[in-house]
């Protein structure tokens, strides 16, 4: 394994920067040392955060210096590949692709050279890999593996897009958590929150998590709005079978 570099990131925590892809084998080498940090503690260790490539360790400085932290973590990296992650599943999102719940899926449609329905079968039959929450508490950037599409991002991104909007460029979809502003394309929207903090634990999916997005009527939508708002939708997860193959 190709020995990963630590760095200072500010006086109270530190960076673990693996291979500078985005890919599977990057994101389970950083979701392994997260793992092993959890299951193993290091005193002084208060929270770890895993992005696409890396992972942010914050500590407390009183209980534990950056050199020993960092030492005792540089010991740990040549055991990550003997580390069993927990067995990964799969959630289900629902979504509606219709009028303005999918704002920009004509648009989308018309760059792709396909019809709507041909743009709706391609995000909905793929599994999207979760590969870390990020920008805004609970908002999941996620990939697929298969026909991605050929657009970026807008020329003119818009200064607030709904919150449970979906949201895609190339190979990506990502759910939008709260109002915010935004430069990609809306291909539907989903009345589920990703982030709720009424709840103990108030995300929904977490980086290593694979997604796939249920086509919903507008009809449905409303149900299962009020599902959420009353608290009582419950996600359909299950144990997840396939074999994303690895994305660069």
């Amino acid at each position: 394994m190709e020995q990963a570099k630590i760095r200072a990131a500010g006086d109270r925590a530190l960076m673990v920067e693996f291979e500078n892809v985005i890919s599977i084998p990057v994101s389970q080498k950083v979701r392994s040392l997260k793992f092993q940090l959890e299951q193993q503690p290091i005193d002084g260790v208060l929270e770890t955060v895993p992005t696409y490539r890396s992972l942010l360790v914050q500590y407390d400085p009183a209980v534990v210096r950056y050199g020993e932290l960092a030492k005792r973590i540089e010991d740990r990296l040549g055991a990550l590949s003997e580390i069993s992650l927990p067995p990964a599943v799969i959630t289900e999102i629902p979504v509606c692709y219709e009028g303005e719940y999918a704002m920009d899926l004509d648009e989308i449609a018309g760059l792709e050279h396909k019809t709507t329905d041909e743009v709706i079968r391609i995000h909905s039959q793929s599994d999207y890999y979760v590969y870390m929450l990020g920008f805004a508490p609970g908002h999941p950037y996620c990939a697929r593996f298969e026909n991605p599409f050929s657009f970026k991002r807008r020329e003119s991104p818009r200064v607030k897009i709904n919150g449970g909007s979906i949201v895609v460029q190339l190979e990506l979809s990502d759910i939008i958590p709260f109002d915010q502003p935004c430069g990609w394309n809306i291909i539907g929207t989903t009345p589920v929150l990703p982030c709720d903090f009424r709840k103990e634990n108030p995300f929904a999916l977490k980086a290593g998590q694979w997604i796939r997005h249920v086509p919903v009527t507008a009809q449905e939508f409303g149900r299962i709005k009020a599902e959420v708002e009353q608290g009582t939708y419950r996600f359909v997860t299950r144990d997840y079978e396939g074999t994303g193959r690895d994305h660069v």
